[in-house]
C-alpha cells in the first residue's frame, strides 16, 4: 500500500511539473481555432537573442513578416523590460524559415517615456501604411516597473520602415488619467492589439483594475494617430488573470484572444481564451471557448525530458497573434518560456489554422 502511494504522489509531481495541472471541471468547448492547429516548427530561432512576441503581417508581394521582440540576455525577466528591442524578420512562406531583416525599434536611451525596451509589437495595415504599436517604459526596475508602461504607435509605408512615431514622441495611451477605472494601475497599459472598427480606431489594452484585476480594456480613436479615449469599463469578464491580446474579425464577429495564464477562464491553465463580440465593446465569458491549448499538446515528439524550463510553469504559448489570409485566420505566432527542442534560448513557433473551405 505505502509503495502504490509512493508512486501516485511521485505521478502527481510529474503532472504538476510537465504543466498539465488542469482543473476539468471548468473547461469550456474548444474553439474554431483549437480544433484546427497543426504545428508546423519553429519560425524564429536565433543562438544570439531571446525571442518573445512574433507579430506577423503580409504584403502585397505575399512575403509574410514578422515583428519580433528579444534581446540579448538568456533570460526572460528581467531582460525584457530593460533591453528588448523589435527586430523584422521576412520569409516567402507564412510558415518559415524567417530570416533577419533590420531592427524597426530601439530604446531611446534617453529622457523619454520609451527609454528602454520597445516590447509587445502589434502590427497592421491601414490603408497603404503600415502601423506597428509597442510598449516602452522609462525605468525598468520595480518599482516604478510596470505602472510605468505606456503604448507607442509609429507607421511606415513600408514593412521595412523607415518608422516614424506619432505626435512628438509616439506616446498614445497612458494609464494617468484620474476619472478611468484603470488609473494609476500598477500595471500601466500593456499588450496592445489594434484594429479599425466602422471607420474608427480600436485599441485593446492589458490593465489593471482599481480592485487588482488584470482585464482588457479598450481605447478608442476617431484618427489613426489619436487621441484615443479609454471607454468607461472593461471589455472582458474574466474569473482570472488575462494576458497577451490579438484581435481580428471573421465572419461579422470581432474576436480577442488571450492567454489564461491561471486557468481560471478555460479550465487550462496556461491555455488561451477565444473571446467572440458582435460590436467588440464587450466580451461575455458565456461566448468564450477555449483558443488553444498547450504547446505539448501539438508538438508529437515532446519529450519532458529535454525540455528547457527557460521561463514560466508551464510549456505553454505565450504572446498569440493570427496572421489573416483571404479574411480567415490562418497561422498562429506565438512562442514559448520553455524550449522543447532542448536549446538554452526561447523561439518563436507557427501552427497552421487547418480552417475547411
Amino acid at each position: 500500500m505505502k509503495y502504490v502511494l509512493k508512486l501516485f504522489v511521485i505521478f502527481i509531481l510529474l503532472v504538476i511539473d510537465s504543466g498539465y495541472s488542469q482543473d476539468k471541471s471548468l473547461q469550456m468547448p474548444l474553439s474554431f481555432i483549437a480544433q484546427n492547429l497543426e504545428y508546423k516548427g519553429v519560425a524564429v530561432q536565433d543562438d544570439n537573442y531571446t525571442i518573445w512576441g512574433c507579430a506577423p503581417i503580409q504584403d502585397q508581394d505575399g512575403k509574410t513578416h514578422l515583428f519580433v521582440a528579444r534581446w540579448q540576455e538568456k533570460n526572460v525577466n528581467p531582460a525584457w523590460r530593460k533591453s528588448s528591442e523589435i527586430a523584422h524578420y521576412v520569409s516567402d512562406s507564412p510558415e518559415g524559415p524567417f530570416v533577419f531583416s533590420d531592427i524597426a525599434l530601439k530604446g531611446t536611451g534617453k529622457d523619454t517615456w520609451d527609454k528602454y525596451a520597445p516590447h509587445n509589437p502589434e502590427i497592421k495595415k491601414v490603408g497603404k501604411q503600415y502601423v506597428l504599436l509597442y510598449i516602452a517604459n522609462t525605468d525598468y526596475h520595480q518599482p516604478p516597473h510596470g505602472g510605468n508602461q505606456r503604448i507607442g504607435m509609429a507607421i511606415a509605408k513600408s514593412p521595412y520602415g523607415p518608422w516614424k512615431k506619432v505626435g512628438k514622441d509616439g506616446m498614445v495611451l497612458n494609464a494617468d488619467n484620474p476619472i478611468k477605472w484603470n488609473y494609476k494601475s500598477n500595471m500601466g497599459v500593456a499588450n496592445p492589439t489594434f484594429m479599425k472598427v466602422n471607420g474608427r480606431y480600436y485599441l485593446y489594452f492589458k490593465t489593471k483594475t482599481t480592485e487588482g484585476i488584470l482585464k482588457y480594456g479598450l481605447a478608442i480613436a476617431k484618427k489613426l494617430k489619436g487621441p484615443y479615449t479609454i471607454q468607461d469599463k472593461p471589455v472582458t469578464s474574466n474569473k482570472g488573470t488575462l494576458e497577451d491580446g490579438t484581435v481580428f474579425t471573421y465572419q461579422d464577429y470581432i474576436y480577442l484572444l488571450t492567454t489564461d495564464n491561471h486557468g481560471q477562464n478555460t479550465g487550462i491553465v496556461g491555455g488561451g481564451t477565444l473571446w467572440k463580440s458582435k460590436d467588440g465593446l464587450t466580451f461575455n465569458l458565456e461566448d468564450a471557448t477555449i483558443g488553444y491549448d498547450l504547446l505539448s499538446t501539438y508538438y508529437r515528439e515532446y519529450d519532458p525530458q529535454k525540455v528547457v524550463k527557460i521561463y514560466g510553469p508551464d510549456p505553454k504559448l505565450e504572446r498569440p497573434k493570427i496572421l489573416m489570409i483571404n479574411n480567415k485566420p490562418a497561422y498562429l505566432y506565438a512562442p514559448s518560456g520553455w524550449n522543447i527542442y532542448g536549446g538554452q534560448r526561447t523561439v518563436g513557433h507557427v501552427l497552421k489554422i487547418n480552417m475547411d473551405p
